[in-house]
């Protein structure tokens, strides 16, 4: 594989994450009642859709091919979480506890990419970047968590 594919596959695989993570936004956005949250859930779906059209760009500037859509397992995410807010009697912290976890499973994601390739300047830092907002998002949600219990 060569060194653009490799970049390319490793950058596709955050942009699925992405997808997912906007997907998942929007559907919280969806099951919430509060106005600051469903604004909250707005605006991280928005930075999410964002973080996926620079790597887009990324990925077509090494001449690959970017994905898509999102994947299965962030389908099925979805789907656990809204069923779980169906059958809780306090869905906003339910919500608010599946939007947290999903954070924190793609704050990973970035901190090993990161950490396991050799990349090149330009994306490093686009990389850094999101994940330092990924972080601040994980850490509003937690206070948000916190005023909703």
């Amino acid at each position: 594989m060569s060194y653009s594919e490799e970049i390319s596959k490793k950058l596709n695989e955050l942009l699925v994450k992405n997808y997912d993570a906007e997907k998942g936004y929007i559907d919280a956005m969806n099951n919430v009642e509060s106005p600051n949250l469903k604004m909250f859930f707005k605006r991280r779906a928005t930075e999410r859709s964002q973080f996926a059209k620079e790597l887009r760009t990324e990925i077509l500037q090494y001449g690959e091919i970017p994905e898509n859509s999102g994947s299965l397992k962030g389908t099925m995410h979805r789907n656990w979480m809204k069923l779980k807010s169906t059958f809780t009697s306090n869905n906003e912290e339910v919500v608010l506890e599946e939007a947290i976890r999903g954070e924190k499973a793609s704050l990973e994601e970035y901190k090993d990419i990161l950490k396991e390739s050799n990349l090149p300047p330009s994306i490093d830092s686009l990389l850094i970047k999101h994940k330092n907002a990924i972080q601040a998002a994980i850490n509003t949600e937690k206070v948000h968590e916190e005023l909703v219990s």
